[in-house]
């Protein structure tokens, strides 16, 4: 039951490499099962080919996926936490070894450019680096008591299971940031990832349990289950999985969070972006030019992070509209293993109805296309769009709601003031940015009174964040935190401990209760 078919066979090496070998992957470890379950057939935007199914994980396997983890996590957690670094740091050697056959199937199966899966997997090697470092840094206060001979201070354990959603766009690097962390935590992670990439999951699954294998590690410390929304429901209604972390749309967020709320469970939410750069009158065109191009192009505009609006100074407007109207003629739309392309397709037709139905809206309200989109003939997937340029107003409906397409919109403004204000008026509050050369303009935006989204970038684009930094936004993108400085801690839980070495009972403040 091969996962190749002979469509494919400019795809076999990377493939093999990775352990996909099979059609049905199982749920917990990434083995072959069988039985006649549904399964999610996993197809490539960038040729229409088939490349292999996954089955769907049903409520019995679920069950036994929990009791894995649970009886995984028993013995996770007393491996001290230095032990469990070194764990992570293997996996990330494995990774250096499989970053080319990895980067060109996230290539492969997601659609974006092989520059891009490179990148992708390097997200998930400079990860495990910084959980190395971590693993040795889960420190906790100490505070002086207000009673003699006691001695008080405060430490951080792991929750157990940490349930993870993530998204198409990024198939394994967001999910390398909440499990890198989890793990050295001590947690265990059951991942589901997205249904339109799952092949990408088990290739994971398939390096990571090697390591786990060699150094006697359960394997439930890291398990998989595939399916849709109702599989992601398992976890979210679940009381034994302490933390759900959920990437993807605004409105899966608002149920994820009412659902695990309702239980009285942790969520790290990352959601929808709307993200605008302000080009003031002294920002360097030179560096505009291909920060904006590649914030709205990047994944063909598939990023949380990918620039949707751009809010210009009048005195520029026309100059920069010119500048990336002629840059748009020079983008290489194609195969994006072809590193020659810039530009790869839309992950499927679904995704192209919504690029075309945005297109639409932005006309019936009145909007202006300086570039114009449309469906490029020619490819066998029917996945492959025109990034687009339009004029806009901010407070048009459609270019409130974030569109996951190469669909850029440009707007005016008069005073520093203005461009803040539409920066912040829309629902989401993600990635932002300025172009200036004016220190005054540049603290205005990163103050308080300036952009309210979890990043703000001075001259350089929205998009392209490290993983040194905690990685998130406010408003509709649902305030949680990933990734680097101390987004560690939402993967813990803090303890106050208190500890009497004396050979009397004082209480705290100063209250007296004699027998």
């Amino acid at each position: 039951m091969s996962v190749l078919t002979k469509s494919e066979s400019k795809s076999i090496d990377f493939l093999r490499k990775l352990g996909l070998k099979q059609v049905n992957h199982g749920t917990s470890t990434g083995l072959n099962t069988e039985g006649g379950r549904k399964s999610i057939k996993s197809h490539s935007p960038v040729d229409g080919a088939f490349i292999g199914s996954v089955t769907v994980t049903n409520r019995e396997q679920y069950e036994a996926v929990i009791v894995k983890a649970s009886e995984a996590f028993k013995v996770w957690r007393n491996v001290p936490a230095p032990k469990r670094g070194e764990i992570v740091r293997q996996y990330g050697e494995e990774l250096r070894k499989h970053k080319d056959a990895l980067g060109r199937l996230v290539s492969y199966e997601m659609g974006k450019s092989l520059q891009e899966g490179w990148g992708e997997v390097q997200e998930m090697i400079d990860i495990c680096d910084f959980a190395v470092g971590l693993s040795r840094q889960l420190y906790g206060l100490t505070m002086h008591s207000e009673r003699a001979s006691h001695r008080m201070y405060e430490q951080w354990h792991p929750l157990g299971i940490v349930g993870i959603i993530s998204a198409f766009n990024f198939p394994v690097a967001v999910w390398s940031w909440n499990a890198a962390l989890a793990w050295v935590c001590g947690n265990v992670t059951v991942w589901k990832a997205s249904e339109k990439t799952p092949l990408c999951s088990v290739a994971c699954q398939n390096i990571l349990q090697k390591v786990l294998k060699a150094n006697d590690i359960p394997e439930g410390v890291s398990c998989i289950i595939n399916g849709d929304y109702k599989v992601g429901e398992y976890m979210t209604k679940d009381e034994r999985v302490a933390l759900v972390s959920a990437t993807g749309s605004t409105r899966m967020g608002k149920i994820v969070n009412a659902t695990v709320a309702a239980r009285l469970g942790k969520t790290i939410l990352e959601l929808g972006g709307n993200n605008a750069i302000i080009i003031t009158p002294s920002a360097d065109l030179e560096v505009v030019v291909p920060a904006t191009v590649f914030g709205a192009v990047g994944t063909a505009g598939q990023r949380c992070t990918s620039t949707r609006r751009l809010i210009i100074h009048e005195s520029l407007y026309e100059n920069v509209k010119t500048r990336l109207a002629k840059a748009y003629t020079q983008l290489k739309i194609g195969n994006p293993l072809d590193t020659n392309n810039h530009v790869g397709p839309l992950i499927d037709h679904l995704a192209v109805e919504n690029y075309l139905s945005a297109i639409e809206k932005v006309k019936a309200a009145g909007g202006n296309f300086v570039v114009e989109g449309g469906v490029l003939e020619g490819f066998e997937s029917g996945c492959y769009v025109k990034p687009c340029i339009a004029e806009v107003q901010n407070e048009w409906d459609i270019v409130q709601h974030e569109t996951f397409a190469p669909i850029l919109y440009l707007m005016k403004y008069a005073t520093i003031d203005e461009a803040i204000a539409l920066q912040n008026g829309v629902p989401q509050g993600l990635s932002s940015a300025i172009m200036t050369d004016s220190v005054r303009e540049a603290e205005q935006f990163l103050s308080v009174a300036g952009s309210d989204c979890g990043i703000a970038n001075v001259n350089i684009g929205t998009s392209g964040a490290e993983i040194g930094g905690a990685f998130g936004g406010e408003k509709e993108t649902g305030g949680g935190r990933e990734s680097g400085s101390d987004a560690w801690k939402a993967y813990m839980r803090r303890q106050t401990n208190t500890i009497n070495y004396g050979r009397q009972l004082p209480l705290a403040q100063g209250i007296k209760f004699d027998l």
